[in-house]
């Protein structure tokens, strides 16, 4: 369905995502953390508090696991990650963040957070809300890790 624009409502939510993302990496750059790509980052967004095994990944990123696995050496050699034993299965490793990452999210967060505020400055906080619940609710149809 395409909105007044001409353009589709899928371009319409990317739009403003792409925008998001741009200035969070500019954020990153400025603090230090310009040695990762959006790639990488798309994987690092997926990693569980406890760790997360590479299938698990690569599933959620919707990539393969070799594609996952090249990332996630590169995001270990940068210091980002380390690979740990599974606790519930000997057999398996768990990619976990290292303190790096977390202060790299922490960045991340407080920009999304600033880009969000002006969003909200400049829908109002009633579209805001009304945004933030359609987008919730197209979860249950679209995200099958909600």
């Amino acid at each position: 369905m395409e909105a007044e624009s001409g353009l589709s409502t899928g371009v319409l939510m990317f739009i403003p995502y792409r925008a998001l993302e741009d200035r969070v990496f500019a954020a990153l750059a400025a603090a230090g953390f310009d040695d990762f790509t959006p790639a990488q980052a798309r994987v690092m967004q997926r990693i569980g508090p406890q760790g997360t095994r590479l299938t698990e990944l690569a599933a959620q990123a919707q990539i393969t696991k070799q594609t996952v696995g090249f990332l996630v050496d590169q995001l270990e050699k940068a210091g980002y990650v380390r690979r740990v034993p599974d606790p519930t299965d000997k057999r398996a490793r768990l990619v976990c963040g290292a303190e790096k990452a977390w202060a790299a999210k922490r960045v991340a967060d407080a920009v999304v957070a600033e880009v969000e505020r002006e969003w909200e400055a400049h829908l109002g906080k009633r579209r805001m809300k009304q945004l933030r619940e359609a987008l919730t609710l197209l979860r249950e149809i679209t995200d099958p890790w909600a």
